[in-house]
């Protein structure tokens, strides 16, 4: 069974920073891109970040650049996301996914053939 898991999310002031992980188990996701989304109340979901099956490529919204790093540890199947200075905009349930599709940029949501459940974090003004 395929399984994707986030982990991480929580409460945090504006300025603040918050570690998401995403743990994958059922298959092998060394060679996937991986990316996190994420969705707000009453809006669409929406690309985050990406990064190479290598890690070395990554992808960044414009909104989040410079602010949040996407990393991954293929020897833990894990991806991370370090997310810092954050804004009350940060605000949605963040998803981890994985897509094992040969893709120049990996930004758009149907790339993706697995998802996870998500994790919630609020950033609070």
């Amino acid at each position: 069974q395929v399984q994707l898991v986030e982990s991480g999310g929580g409460l945090v002031q504006a300025g603040g920073s918050l570690r998401l992980s995403c743990a994958a188990s059922g298959r092998t996701f060394t060679r996937d891109a991986m990316g996190w989304f994420r969705q707000a109340p009453g809006k669409e979901r929406e690309f985050v970040a990406a990064c190479s099956w290598s890690g070395s490529r990554t992808w960044y919204a414009d909104s989040v650049k410079g602010r949040f790093t996407i990393s991954r540890d293929n020897a833990k199947n894990t991806v991370y996301l370090q997310m810092n200075s954050l804004k009350p905009e940060d605000t949605a349930v963040y998803y981890c996914a994985a897509s094992p599709h040969t893709s120049w940029a990996p930004v758009g949501l149907s790339e993706y053939d697995y998802w996870g459940q998500g994790t919630q974090v609020t950033v609070s003004s």
